[in-house]
Formats: C-alpha cells, structure tokens, sequence
C-alpha cells in the first residue's frame, strides 16, 4: 500500500471508529458509551481473531458459571488460582478476558502472572486480573516516587502493571469488582511473584533484581474510576489515584493497518522488531513512527484519558525508593480481604438491591454463541 493510501485508510478508520480530526484526533464525545462504541471496533476485530477458540470452549466455560438466584453472598469463599499454561484455567481465563470486557485486551510484555479468583462454595470463576511488566516511563508515576532516570529499570522491575482487573458474572453486580482490585495488593500476589521472579534478571541492563514486588500500578477503563476510587482496607486506602494518562495508545489502529503500517516502516529501512526484550511500549512507538512518516503526528493520541492508580504493597515507598530504606512490607491476608469485602460490600449490596438475581447463564450464553456466529457478517 503506497503512502497516500494508508493514511486515507488510517483517516477513514479512524473516522468509522467515531473520531472527529481537526487537525488532531478526539472522541465525538466523552460519555463511557461513546467511549465503548469508539472501541467496539477493535474489540470485534480481536473476537473474530478467536473465533474458534471461544465457540468450542463455550460448554467447558458455561458448566462453571452460576445464575445469579445460585448464589448465596454469605456462603461465598475464595481462593486465589494463578494460572499456569496448558490449565483448565487457562481456559476459563482466556475465554472470559476476551468476552467480557468492552474495551479490547492488550497483549501482555515481558514478566507476567495471571490470576483467577475461585468461589470454592459455588464452584464458579467470580473474577480474574493479569499483571504484567510496565511502561518504563510514566510521568505520573516517575515524578510522585521521585524515580531517578538512571536507575527507572531497578524500581520498575519492582512492580507491575494491572490490567483486566474485574469480576464475572453474576458477582459483578455483588461488587465483585472491589475484590478483585484489593486483591492485587494481598500478600499472596506478593509471594508468587517472589517464587516466580527470584532468580529474575533486567533485560534493559541485564541487573539481577532483588523479586521484591513493592507497588502495582493500573488504569481504569474510561475516565474516572468507580471500582478503584475510595477504595480502602481497614480505614487505610489501598488505590492512590496520581492523576490522569495522556490519552495515547494503540487500540484505534486496526491489526491490518498496523501490519499495513509495520510493512511501511521497513520499506522506509526503519527496524520494527517486536517481541521479547522489546518492552510493553514497542507497538506504541511504533505506530507513533509510523503515523508521523505518514503526516499524522501525535495521531497515537486517541483523547481518551485513564486514571492512574498505584497500589502500594509496602508503609514506606518512597523511603524504599529515595533514601533505600528497608521495606515495610503490608499485612494483606486474602482471606481477610474476603472477609472484609463480604461484610463491607456484598452482603449490603445483596440486601438492598436484589436484582443481581436476575442474571440467567443460559440466556446469557445463547446471546454470546449467536454474537459469535455471526461476527463475519458484520
């Protein structure tokens, strides 16, 4: 595809997706519906990828998941699962992070651990959250920790990035989704990451890095965030949010364009390696390459701006960080989240508002088979 065309392309989707140019992009609007119809899009292009896989695994997922008349909040018990490949798990996980969610899922870089949140009573899948290496520049992030420039790889491979962080049906409606975020910060995430990691080396400057996992950090999904404001443990705020992203990204170019754009990029005699030891930015500086080679500077700005949370896992961060003082780690038992998110919002929420009942697991998997079927219709 010659220059013109593909910026004609990039511009027309971009446009169809429900961006207005002038000169720069932004979203026609700024509710959570225009910002789900604006990446409705990438999602569908991402389910149709996986077709398959998400067809043949519905009765494996379905014979897991509970109508929400099932449930019995107080009878509800927890464990946390990390999920290995191969797993029956890893199913469940893949199979709901690609369906449930509006906005598309990005693949993740570098260190990684995925987590399923178990009802043991009800036998069901109630929630799930991946973590994954971070950007290793964040201003949000770098100037609150006051994270020096030389040393970013150090403090930045002592954390992790969330994403996908939210419970399944019918639990969402219990407030499920409070769960699972304050689980990123117990003490059993803590320690897996310790026996994944212990012998973990930094790929930027090949540092052997002590497998201590002092913060995580995530966004929320549009805008500000109902899920991780005044989220608190015991009076103690668990999610501190630093402020906003910039609003950049890669989820508005189309897979095809991208590669359209990848293709352009080595005719130009640019190297566009991806992969392992690449970083979770590459695609991003890519396509930012990409679009400025074509004329459409800071196109990798969609407008549409995140809350930035951080999760700390130790009393003293920022001590740890600029005076390297010993860490004072946070007593985070699971259970005692558990506890704590039964008592604080489940049960509440069962008694006042009875419509979480409501949710059928057949009708809900007719409805996601026939979306499905007919995706290459649409």
């Amino acid at each position: 595809m010659n220059k013109q065309k593909l910026k004609n392309e990039i511009i027309k989707a971009l446009k169809e997706q429900g961006f207005r140019i002038n000169p720069h992009i932004r979203p026609v609007g700024h509710s959570k519906t225009t910002y789900r119809r604006i990446q409705q899009n990438s999602k569908l292009e991402q389910l149709s990828l996986h077709k398959n896989f998400l067809i043949e695994s519905i009765e494996k997922v379905k014979k897991h998941c509970r109508d929400g008349a099932e449930i019995i909040p107080e009878k509800i018990s927890l464990e946390l699962k990390e999920i290995h490949s191969g797993s029956f798990e890893e199913i469940l996980f893949r199979w709901w992070n690609f369906i449930w969610w509006s906005i598309p899922y990005q693949h993740p870089y570098g260190r990684q651990m995925r987590f399923l949140v178990w009802d043991i009573t009800h036998d069901a899948p109630f929630g799930l959250f991946c973590l994954q290496s971070p950007v290793l520049k964040m201003a949000v992030r770098d100037r609150l920790l006051g994270l020096p420039n030389d040393e970013l790889d150090i403090w930045v491979n002592k954390s992790l990035n969330a994403q996908r962080v939210g419970a399944l049906p019918p639990y969402n409606e219990l407030l499920g989704g409070k769960m699972v975020a304050l689980t990123l910060a117990c003490n059993e995430v803590r320690e897996a990451y310790k026996r994944k990691y212990k012998n973990y080396v930094s790929i930027i400057r090949g540092r052997k890095i002590k497998p201590d996992l002092l913060f995580i950090t995530t966004t929320s999904a549009f805008g500000k965030s109902s899920l991780y404001n005044r989220l608190k443990y015991n009076g103690e705020v668990v999610a501190e949010c630093l402020g906003y992203t910039q609003g950049s990204g890669t989820f508005h170019i189309p897979e095809e364009l991208y590669e359209e754009l990848l293709e352009f990029l080595r005719n130009q005699g640019i190297d566009v390696t991806r992969g392992y030891g690449h970083g979770p930015s590459r695609k991003l500086k890519l396509i930012s390459l990409g679009l400025k080679y074509l004329g459409l500077p800071k196109f990798e700005y969609h407008g549409i701006k995140r809350e930035f949370y951080l999760f700390s896992l130790v009393k003293n961060l920022r001590e740890v960080v600029q005076k390297r003082k010993r860490p004072i780690w946070i007593d985070r038992p699971f259970n005692s989240l558990v506890d704590f998110w039964k008592e604080r919002w489940a049960i509440p929420r069962a008694e006042r508002m009875p419509e979480w009942k409501d949710f059928n697991s057949n009708k809900f998997f007719k409805k996601t088979e026939k979306m499905l079927r007919n995706l290459d219709k649409v």
